[in-house]
């Protein structure tokens, strides 16, 4: 049903819905019912913009009439706001048009409450986008990406008009979503929907811990915020109420997370499949939580409900801001048409009417970029330079403290920190490697100040404490030890918040191996983000026995293998687990060929195997390396994790029958892969015989060997040697193998 009505207003308060000029300030506009409640007092969804006139319901006609001569400065304080709303929603809307592709609903209706943010808040420099002091700034309602884009464009950052034209396009800094490794400005990358608060979190978890840890009395070398605009998809997503409990029970109170409630999805309304009270939810997961009844409008509100938050210290806040999807857009706005797709020639003609933007494709007037550059750009460069001084007094005074910080904020890590990783012989007592893992956790922890991590509620079984740290609690925040509770999907997109807040923390997080279902989209994310979390997997395999096959991972290894920037590494003792530890710290650092950050996949057994005098540490980051050399085997044979152990025992068989056999331990595929021709030819030879045995899918090993001794079917409950027999991965397996191809 559509409503109608006239208004008489000043241009500097267009109204929205099907809108048709008169003359001079006088309009008939046509808007859905449920849009022309809330302008009237139904509804809260546009409550505030224009004056109340007492009850507006159905057909009723509702006149307003105000004079030229009437007009405040106030009103011309509200021309000028709007004026620079429209710049931001313009740029994003002509970005999506000659892209033919985007989203122009949300940065057309978030405009103002991001104006606001940046204008009055945002303590971030552009000609330093990494300053350590920045205020971070996440859009997780990533799809929106052309708001990000065109408010950095004005804010002063490395984006021009010609990148605002390349959006979406091969080779361009303006990509569909938000990705950190290509644009200056932008803190992590999102598109999944959730992900962006997840990491937000992480983000204020960081700060928070930092400033503890390192914050002096009249020296507060660390002190930002974490602001946030997420939408209705965001808060479907159960991750972000997995985060957002965290949040809370932590009390990260320098976290806003301004909720852009516009009541549209791609199916169209949200009432069709989303009607609970996000802010009681909220509420109820320790948050403080507000409500902007007339987000399109009321800049005032906005700012005022900003400042409320800031004043919060022990919660995060939320800010429900109501907006109109699409707003300005005289045909499409309040609906699911304009979510993700360009309003098109004619659209935008009508819109840049009825918004009164008499600017043409791309083009911002000077004043747009003074306003900006003289709130945004000074409030950046003056903090700057005072926290430049601060940095320099504090250095002076505490040497040590700044040496750990400067670890943390430059990724440098510690000379020698290699040195603290134990080495095994044979005397010593074979352990599970999750056991080694512990070992290597608890050597790392007290070398590199950046090291903090934890589980998803498996702390005793994964091994995972640092004995040395409490827990990080809302009081004790300079603890290293992070308990997750049984959130893996958050833990994971915490982690990649927090390796993404500074180059130097190194974030662990851990869980079973078959858990990682939970989060392997955080962990994806970690690979294509360049986020150098450390992903501690244990009960890696059939190994772990009698849980049976809801608990027993079949397609993992190969799966994670599959992912590009990901290193998948498998250790068979406990050189290798140290190995493993020194190639997962040193690629989330980006010591490596590529030079970028990776994250690491550490898959850990639950049952002991015994330690060898032949592994090492330099081996196990080459990928693969030989054991058990041969200079010119009959038949060479390959494993990995607790199946090294079942590939050195039919190496020694077949020996014992005069064949020369190479013993290879491959504890990760794409370290081996990155090595040169000729060590990979010296390590599995073109051309002679070849098996692998490993307890998991045989998928990806025909790249290597010629036979494969795995399983390609669900486990079962059993204790785990008969699992072993059951499903033929047996020493007496691998030598028929090598044997059938001599």
């Amino acid at each position: 049903m559509w409503a109608h009505f006239i208004l008489a207003l000043p241009s500097a308060l267009p109204p929205v819905g099907r809108l048709t000029v008169l003359q001079s300030r006088t309009f008939v506009v046509n808007v859905p019912s449920r849009q022309c409640q809330g302008a009237f007092g139904g509804s809260e969804a546009c409550r505030g913009s224009v004056p109340m006139c007492g009850s507006f319901q159905g057909s009723s006609r509702c006149f307003i009439h105000r004079s030229a001569s009437r007009r405040s400065s106030a009103q011309s304080h509200v021309m000028s706001r709007h004026f620079h709303t429209s710049a931001i929603r313009f740029l994003s809307i002509d970005g999506v048009n000659k892209a033919n592709s985007g989203h122009p609903g949300l940065p057309m209706g978030c405009a103002p409450m991001s104006y606001v943010l940046f204008k009055e808040f945002m303590k971030a420099d552009s000609a330093d986008p990494k300053w350590a002091q920045r205020d971070r700034f996440v859009l997780s309602a990533g799809h929106g990406s052309m708001l990000h884009y065109s408010l950095l464009h004005l804010m002063g950052y490395d984006m021009g008009i010609e990148d605002l034209k390349q959006f979406r396009q091969w080779g361009s800094k303006t990509p569909g979503h938000p990705e950190n490794f290509l644009t200056k400005g932008i803190e992590v990358t999102t598109g999944p929907l959730g992900q962006g608060i997840a990491n937000a979190v992480g983000l204020a978890l960081s700060e928070k811990h930092l400033a503890a840890r390192f914050n002096k009395p009249g020296m507060d070398l660390v002190d930002n915020y974490t602001y946030v605009i997420m939408g209705d998809g965001c808060n479907m997503e159960g991750i972000s109420s997995e985060a957002a409990s965290l949040a809370g029970h932590w009390g990260l109170g320098k976290l806003i997370a301004l909720y852009d409630d516009n009541r549209i999805s791609i199916d169209g309304h949200t009432e069709i499949s989303f009607t609970e009270d996000v802010c009681a939810r909220y509420e109820a997961m320790g948050w403080h939580v507000q409500h902007v009844a007339d987000g399109n409008h009321d800049l005032d509100g906005i700012k005022s409900a900003i400042e409320k938050a800031k004043s919060v210290t022990d919660k995060p806040s939320l800010i429900k801001v109501s907006t109109l999807i699409g707003y300005g857009s005289p045909n499409k706005a309040d609906t699911h048409d304009v979510h993700g797709a360009p309003l098109g020639a004619d659209e935008t003609s009508a819109t840049r009417e009825a918004l009164k933007w008499p600017y043409g494709e791309f083009e911002v007037p000077q004043e747009a970029y003074d306003e900006f550059n003289g709130s945004f750009g000074k409030r950046g460069k003056d903090a700057h330079a005072a926290w430049d001084k601060l940095a320099a007094d504090y250095a002076a005074k505490y040497p040590e403290e700044w040496a750990d910080f400067q670890s943390i904020t430059t990724g440098e890590l510690p000379a020698n920190w290699t040195d603290s990783l134990p080495k095994f012989t044979s005397e010593d007592k074979g352990l599970a490697t999750r056991l080694h893992s512990q070992t290597m956790l608890n050597a790392l922890a007290p070398v590199i100040p950046g090291f903090v991590g934890g589980s998803a509620d498996l702390a005793p079984s994964n091994m995972t404490l640092m004995k040395m740290f409490g827990d990080f609690q809302k009081d004790t925040p300079a603890e290293r030890n992070i308990r997750f509770g049984v959130r893996e999907h958050a833990m994971g997109a915490i982690c990649n918040g927090i390796g993404l807040y500074a180059p130097g923390l190194v974030p662990y997080c851990a869980t079973f191996f078959i858990f990682s279902d939970y989060m392997r989209n955080a962990m994806r994310m970690s690979a294509l983000s360049e986020a150098g979390v450390i992903y501690v997997m244990t009960h890696d395999s059939i190994g772990l026995g009698e849980d049976g096959p809801t608990h027993q991972p079949i397609e993992h290894l190969a799966s994670f293998r599959a992912m590009p920037n990901m290193l998948t590494i498998r250790p068979g003792d406990g050189n290798e687990t140290a190995g493993a530890y020194a190639a997962a710290v040193e690629n989330a650092n980006a010591k490596n060929a590529s030079g970028i950050k990776r994250p690491s996949t550490l898959v850990f057994s639950r049952q002991g195997m015994p330690n060898m005098n032949t592994t090492s540490i330099e081996g196990t980051k080459k990928g693969a390396y030989a054991v058990v050399e041969e200079a010119n085997p009959d038949v060479i044979i390959v494993g990995t994790g607790s199946e090294l152990e079942m590939a050195v025992k039919a190496g020694e068989q077949l020996k014992s029958e005069g064949k020369k056999v190479r013993v290879v331990s491959m504890p990760c595929m794409e370290l081996f892969d990155e090595q040169t021709q000729s060590y990979k030819d010296s390590v599995i030879t073109p051309g002679v015989p070849s098996v692998s045995v490993e307890a998991g899918s045989t998928f990806g090993w025909a790249k290597y060997v010629k036979k494969s001794i795995g399983i390609d079917t669900w486990g079962a409950s059993a204790p785990a040697p008969i699992l072993y027999e059951k499903f033929g991965i047996t020493v007496d397996a691998v030598v028929a193998a090598a044997k059938a191809q001599m």
